[in-house]
C-alpha cells in the first residue's frame, strides 16, 4: 500500500464518523472485490482492522509553486 514518510504528513483528520460510508464506497466496486484487488483485500479484513485503516486520513500540504500555473482566459 502506498504511503508517505511520517515527516511529510502535515495534517491528519479523524474521519471515523464517515467510516461506514467509505468502506461501503470501496466495496461497491464488486468486480474489484471478486478479482482480489485492494477492495477485495479490504473486504477480507476484520472490522477492527478496517476501523484502523479507514478512520484517519493523512494529508501532505503542497505549496502553490508545486501546482501548474493557471492561465486566465479572456473573452
Amino acid at each position: 500500500m502506498y504511503s508517505a514518510p511520517d515527516e511529510q504528513v502535515t495534517a491528519t483528520v479523524d474521519v471515523g464518523p464517515w467510516m461506514e460510508q467509505k468502506i461501503a464506497a470501496v466495496l461497491a466496486h464488486r468486480t474489484e472485490v471478486r478479482r482480489g484487488a485492494v477492495p477485495g483485500l479490504i473486504a477480507g479484513l476484520s472490522q477492527d482492522a478496517r476501523e484502523r485503516l479507514f478512520s484517519t486520513e493523512w494529508y501532505i500540504r503542497h505549496t502553490s509553486a508545486d501546482a501548474p500555473a493557471q492561465t486566465e482566459l479572456t473573452t
